[in-house]
C-alpha cells in the first residue's frame, strides 16, 4: 500500500484562516507531521490522526529535513492519508521542493493545499494594502536566511527597488539586517512595521523607521515576527502613536 501525501498550509495561525480542503483533509488524515510553530487549536481538527511534531524553529532544536523526508516515506507506506502540516503557505520559504522532489522520486503521490501567508494576514490586521494606488505597485516577498550549503541572494538589493517589501525570517539578525539595507540604499528613514504572531491572540505591530528595527525587535516577546518595509507603512506610524495598531502596537521616533 501506498498513501497520497498533502503538503497542507496552515496559514498563520488562526484555525478560521484555514481553507476548507485544508480542515477537510486534517479530519481525514490518518497521521500528521507539523511544525512547530502550528498552533493546538490547528491540530484539534485532526482528531483521528496520529500526530507527529517534525517542526523547525530558530534557536531551538529542530528536526532534520533529511530525517522528515524518510520518516514521511516510511508512513506514506503504512497509511493511505497523509497530511505534512507547514506554517503559512507551503511554497513560500517552506522547502516545499526538497520534500516534493524526495517523495515524488520514489513514487509517492503529492498534492498541495495552499495556506494564507503571513503577509497578507498582517497586512489584513493593519487595514493597510502592501500594493496602495499610487503609492505601491510592487511588492517583494525575501528571506536573509541561507541554508548550509546554498549560496546568499542578493536580497537586499530586492528590497531596495521594490515598493513595499516583506521579510521572512529576518527578525532575529535585526542589525544585520539594517547594515544590509542601508549598504542596498534603503533610507534610514524608511517606514517598518514588526508584525509578530500574526492572526493569534497575542499578536503585536510594532511602527517605526529602518534605523528603529533593532529596537522594534527588541518589543517582541519571541513569536514568530515579519518586517514590512515601505512608504504605505508611513500611516502605521500614525496609527501606533494614536494605539490603534493590533493589540501591543507601539511607534519609535
Amino acid at each position: 500500500m501506498t498513501g497520497t501525501v498533502y503538503l497542507v498550509g496552515a496559514g498563520p495561525g488562526a484555525a478560521d484562516l484555514l481553507t476548507l480542503r485544508a480542515v477537510r483533509l486534517l479530519g481525514e488524515a490518518d497521521i500528521v507531521f507539523h511544525d512547530a510553530l502550528v498552533p493546538g487549536e490547528v491540530l484539534l481538527l485532526a482528531g483521528k490522526a496520529q500526530r507527529v511534531a517534525v517542526g523547525k524553529r530558530c534557536g531551538s532544536h529542530s528536526t532534520a529535513q533529511r530525517f522528515i523526508n524518510k520518516r514521511r516515506l516510511y508512513a506514506a507506506r503504512e497509511h493511505r492519508f497523509l497530511v505534512r502540516l507547514k506554517g503559512v503557505d507551503p511554497m513560500l520559504f517552506g522547502r516545499a521542493h526538497e520534500e516534493i522532489s524526495f517523495l515524488e522520486s520514489r513514487n509517492i503521490k503529492v498534492e498541495i493545499v495552499p495556506g494564507v501567508t503571513a503577509a497578507l494576514a498582517a497586512s489584513a490586521e493593519m487595514k493597510i494594502s502592501l500594493t496602495r494606488r499610487g503609492a505601491a505597485r510592487s511588492v517583494t516577498f525575501v528571506t536573509p536566511r541561507v541554508g548550509e550549503g546554498e549560496t546568499p541572494s542578493d536580497w537586499a538589493r530586492a528590497v531596495a527597488v521594490a515598493d513595499t517589501a516583506v521579510l521572512y525570517m529576518a527578525a532575529t539578525d535585526a542589525d544585520a539586517v539594517v547594515r544590509a539595507l542601508i549598504e542596498a540604499g534603503v533610507k534610514r528613514t524608511a517606514p517598518i512595521v514588526v508584525a509578530e504572531n500574526v492572526s493569534l491572540p497575542g499578536r503585536a505591530s510594532h511602527a517605526g523607521t529602518l534605523a528603529d528595527l533593532p529596537e522594534l525587535v527588541a518589543r517582541c516577546s519571541g513569536g514568530p515576527a515579519l518586517i514590512l518595509i515601505g512608504e504605505v507603512f508611513g500611516a502605521a506610524q500614525v496609527l501606533a502613536e494614536l494605539g490603534m495598531l493590533p493589540r501591543a502596537a507601539s511607534h519609535s521616533a
